[in-house]
């Protein structure tokens, strides 16, 4: 296996970092989408962000990964195993890192049910698509705004399910299909519908780094890369496992990292003052922020969290963006989230003290 170039030595983008980094804290997040000019380092941070994750438990011989520990996800080939009392070991594998190609049609992505073999025979025959492959792994779509609109759609359908379900001629069959999702653009080429850019979780628009001495790091790195791989990764794994540790450890957290009332009421008073349409933005945030929070080893979100989630979650979702008029950063988004969050409480308490009184003006 060749060695990839490691995450932590990635020189700045730390924005595309810390949105990978929490999708791969929480997976249910729902993927992240990057946006830039050529030569940012997009393609290095996903294949680097997959090779730095920990191998995972799957079933054995089970050819879509099913999580042993979770029967409710298992694919029909393993609930089947299983109805006949057969035991299902397990055994551990890596992180799969799965490229769908730009020219990748629905069949290919979603896998197909061969239909003459079931009425010939009697059997059900899949054959597996790249979301088998891609389960409990990592999917890359390079160059995601030249792939064909449908077939975006359905990848975005199955990373929010969770599942791959293939129905034919009243014959179906079904996967796991949680895997974390990267997508990566160039806007020069032309850009998503809206309709797509919003099922996107996370959204980072990056530019080459303009620092001199940054670039020359730059160049130094991949020049030291180049020249002896093997040496260069051994020089960066003390970081590399660092970051795994620290990730593997955010996951058994995140589910405990705590929110409070206040804290919702701040991200709606956010996402309604920025009019962001429906509701997908809120509870993002919200995944987010818990996500963050389990990152830095906490079991409560702060309004930090909050705004670092609003930084990579709402640029993508507004017409007129105050990050592009003001280029807020997530201090100042900080500060408004408090000054919202002051005028929403102050607005709950005025209306709760007309309810009560008009209560009681009827009583009387």
């Amino acid at each position: 296996m060749p060695i990839i170039y490691p995450f932590t030595a990635i020189v700045g983008q730390k924005r595309m970092t810390r949105a990978l980094i929490l999708n791969a804290v929480d997976i249910r997040i729902g993927g992240v989408l990057i946006r830039g000019e050529r030569g940012t380092a997009k393609s290095t941070a996903a294949r680097s962000l997959a090779m730095l994750l920990p191998a995972v438990s799957v079933v054995q011989n089970c050819r879509f990964g099913c999580d042993p520990n979770h029967s409710s996800s298992w694919c029909t080939e393993c609930r089947e195993r299983a109805a006949t009392g057969d035991l299902l070991p397990s055994k551990e594998r890596p992180i799969p890192f799965i490229n769908l190609p730009v020219s990748a049609t629905e069949d290919r992505v979603v896998g197909t049910l061969d239909i003459e073999q079931a009425i010939q025979k009697g059997e059900r025959h899949f054959e597996a698509g790249v979301l088998a492959s891609a389960n409990r792994g990592l999917l890359y779509i390079d160059e995601v705004n030249l792939l064909d609109d449908h077939v975006v759609d359905v990848l975005l359908d199955s990373a929010a399910m969770g599942m791959n379900i293939v129905e034919r001629e009243g014959i179906s069959f079904s996967h796991p299909a949680r895997f974390i999702l990267v997508g990566t653009m160039n806007p020069e080429e032309g850009d998503l519908r809206p309709q797509l850019l919003d099922r996107f979780a996370l959204s980072v628009d990056i530019v080459g780094i303009r620092g001199t001495r940054e670039r020359v790091v730059i160049m130094e790195r991949h020049l030291a890369f180049e020249q002896d791989p093997e040496a260069f990764f051994a020089e960066w794994q003390p970081k590399e496992d660092e970051l795994s540790q620290r990730i593997v450890y955010a996951r058994t957290l995140v589910d405990k990292v705590t929110y409070t009332s206040r804290d919702l009421l701040s991200i709606a008073a956010l996402t309604s003052s920025l009019n962001v349409d429906g509701h997908r933005a809120d509870l993002v945030i919200l995944k987010a922020a818990r996500a963050q929070a389990a990152f830095d080893g906490r079991t409560a979100i702060t309004d930090m969290d909050i705004a670092l989630a609003a930084e990579l979650a709402l640029p993508h979702r507004i017409n007129r963006s105050p990050f592009q008029q003001t280029d807020m950063n997530p201090e100042q988004l900080q500060e408004r989230i408090e000054e919202l969050r002051g005028q929403a409480i102050a607005e709950e308490e005025t209306r709760e003290k007309s309810d009560s009184d008009g209560a009681q003006e009827k009583k009387t």
